[in-house]
């Protein structure tokens, strides 16, 4: 069975915004809040890089294991998603995240946070599929109509890659085994020998 994944290329990321400023757009995401934010890593000096980054809907998730009312579950697709009828907004959720993807949008008097937001890979939430209720609180749901995330799709430089774990490795790793280094890389001899010339 497939297991959702994401995975960011960090040697094609070129830092654009675009998968931020599309999954916005997509869900209509409340002001000051983000489901995907870019993170550049050594900005300004040489190696620098940066990476798109979500829920990264882990398999083993930490938010699913503290949250106290389990409104997070996982899909049998390996999709994190959560319940905004049942969040208590108590930020449990926030700490235990490695990448910061639950988000608070409302704060208020004695640090009450509000339902949490985040990521839910398109596929909207436990509303029925497509009604407007569920895109009122999660936004579009592109995986019940048989696409992948639009962040990934809209990604110029296909860094960021979505969709089915096995599919994406296998992406990745035929990326690697490509582009190699030094004079084995991909394309060296073309650019710096140019085409075999015939005898």
């Amino acid at each position: 069975m497939a297991r959702m994944k994401f995975l960011c290329d960090a040697e094609r990321c070129i830092e654009c915004n675009a998968c931020t400023t599309v999954c916005k757009n997509e869900h209509e995401v409340p002001w000051g809040m983000q489901r995907r934010r870019l993170v550049t890593v050594n900005d300004g000096v040489p190696g620098e890089f940066s990476l798109s980054v979500s829920c990264m809907h882990c398999t083993d998730a930490p938010c699913i294991a503290v949250c106290p009312v389990s409104c997070i579950y996982q899909t049998d697709i390996g999709i994190v998603l959560h319940d905004k009828d049942i969040c208590i907004g108590c930020g449990y959720c926030f700490y235990a995240c490695p990448f910061g993807a639950p988000q608070f949008p409302q704060t208020s008097n004695f640090g009450s946070r509000g339902k949490m937001d985040k990521c839910t890979f398109c596929a909207g939430g436990p509303e029925a599929d497509g009604s407007e209720m569920e895109f009122k609180k999660y936004g579009r749901n592109r995986i019940a109509e048989g696409k992948l995330p639009l962040c990934a799709e809209v990604c110029s430089t296909r860094a960021l890659l979505g969709g089915d774990g096995d599919v994406v490795i296998d992406i990745y790793k035929e990326r690697v085994i490509r582009r190699g280094y030094g004079s084995g890389a991909w394309g060296w001899s073309t650019a710096y020998y140019g085409p075999p010339q015939e005898s």
